[in-house]
């Protein structure tokens, strides 16, 4: 089985985020990188999916030449190799994003077609949820999005995804483009022998060509900080009656 886990770099959400003076980007300067939640869960369901059945498992991100690092996160935990469509430029929408995987997907497929294609369901920074869903109609694939349970074998994925009344089964005849939430898996963490050996693993990097975004970022901003309110109730026991009054208002007692 031949699988292809797509990432994106995403800001660390830890981190302070500044604007630009211009306010349509993020400064970022000792800004920390990181992989999207979503997008470890694809990595890890990869690697656990090739630890079944057997196979290789690549793993391809677009972003500028310090993504590097997030592919060699990858490649620690047990990915083959890696995919860099390296380029510069700073916004990239979602229909132009899959554009260029879909280039790069059919380029790898000339040597041999991948069997599953997974993807984070949103990326954690822009949560567009659409990239999945373009690459695979392009692809004239089955798509799946949602999922929280995974498994592949025999030509068909098994997949599974949490709705407000239980769960919906699905049977998907591969190959397939499947996206995945956080809490499909536990993603693993990169052990110093797997970081060593990823230093050694392949990384292709292919320059893309622009196409252009039909999506244009108008402003970027801060949230308003939300207000928080402390009320005291009284000191020692003299506190005791309002507590009970609260509590019975609440229909707690």
């Amino acid at each position: 089985m031949k699988i292809l886990a797509c990432i994106k770099r995403v800001p660390d959400i830890g981190a302070r985020i500044d604007l630009t003076d211009d306010k349509l980007g993020i400064v970022t300067k000792n800004l920390g990188f990181t992989i999207s939640p979503h997008e470890e869960c694809a990595v890890e369901a990869a690697i656990q999916l090739v630890e079944k059945a057997g196979g290789a498992s690549a793993v391809l991100t677009l972003g500028p030449a310090a993504a590097d690092e997030q592919l060699r996160d990858c490649l620690a935990r047990g990915i083959d190799r890696g995919i860099l469509l390296e380029t510069d430029a700073a916004h990239w929408d979602p229909g132009e994003t899959a554009k260029t995987i879909v280039a790069a997907i059919r380029s790898e497929s000339e040597k041999a077609p991948f069997d599953l294609i997974l993807f984070g369901n949103e990326a954690a920074d822009s949560g567009d949820c659409q990239v999945a869903v373009r690459v695979a109609s392009a692809l004239g694939l089955p798509c799946l999005t949602g999922v929280k349970n995974l498994e592949a074998a025999d030509g068909n994925a098994a997949a599974a995804r949490e709705v407000d009344s239980g769960w919906e089964i699905y049977d998907i005849p591969l190959p397939a483009v499947i996206a995945v939430k956080e809490g499909v898996n536990l993603p693993r963490y990169p052990t110093l022998r797997g970081t060593m050996k990823a230093k050694k693993k392949p990384i292709d990097r292919i320059i893309p060509e622009k196409t252009g975004a039909k999506l244009r970022t108008e402003t970027l901003y801060h949230p308003p900080e939300t207000g928080k309110q402390v009320e005291m109730l009284g000191q020692g026991t003299a506190a005791v009656p309002k507590v009970i009054e609260i509590l019975k208002s609440l229909e707690v007692i």
